[in-house]
């Protein structure tokens, strides 16, 4: 048993590494309007497109010594970076909860939490596909799973346990969302200037979609 959830937390972290390498992608294509899908990767400063064998998680930014293979340009450290903090948290959700069912929603939502945090560090602002369809993905696993939500599924009321955990999860966007737009309204009063963006009020309900209206004020 201790092999197989070794084995097990070895696939999760490898699997956080690809999820990460993905996650580049979307912090540097979604503030420019691009797609996330094509064309292939290619360097940033001489557009050149990257091989498989130079797009490996870690290893190729490693053996690369951090520069493009063509230009010799020096690449982000932030790549490698989120490649790790992925693949870690990953590990660190899956020895927590599991090879459960819950774990999927609350890896998706970690996903979209590390998307929204290096693209607001950089750009200062939080795409609406991080937000808003993080939101509605939300509602979705909560509709779904009940147990998201900290619901229990009942043997004779399958129904009321799903309609119950999709309640939370819409009173934990009001929440989410209005305990950011009040603190921003304030702030506004205060200082007279914006204290806080749609973004970041967006955001939280994402969030409170995911945790339900307890959790979602424990994080904000």
């Amino acid at each position: 048993m201790i092999f197989m959830e070794g084995y097990v937390g070895f696939f999760i972290f490898i699997l956080g590494l690809i999820v990460g390498s993905f996650l580049n992608v979307c912090i540097v294509r979604m503030p420019q309007g691009k797609s996330i899908v094509t064309p292939r990767s290619q360097c940033v400063h001489c557009q050149k497109t990257i091989s498989w064998y130079d797009n490996i998680p870690l290893i190729s930014y490693l053996l690369l010594r951090g520069r493009c293979r063509f230009c010799k340009q020096k690449i982000s450290f932030r790549y490698f970076m989120v490649e790790l903090l992925t693949a870690s948290l990953f590990f660190s959700f899956y020895y927590q909860y599991g090879l459960r069912i819950i774990l999927l929603p609350y890896l998706v939502m970690l996903s979209g939490l590390i998307v929204a945090t290096f693209i607001d560090f950089q750009h200062r602002i939080i795409p609406d596909e991080v937000s808003v369809g993080g939101m509605i993905i939300g509602i979705i696993f909560s509709l779904s799973i009940p147990g998201l939500q900290g619901v229990a599924m009942a043997e004779h009321h399958w129904v009321y346990s799903h309609l119950e955990s999709l309640g939370k999860s819409l009173l934990g966007i009001l929440v989410g969302g209005g305990s950011i737009y009040a603190m921003g309204m304030i702030g506004e009063l205060l200082f007279r200037k914006e204290a806080m963006g749609g973004g970041d009020v967006k955001f939280l309900a994402m969030v409170g979609s995911f945790l339900g209206w307890k959790l979602v004020l424990l994080t904000f």
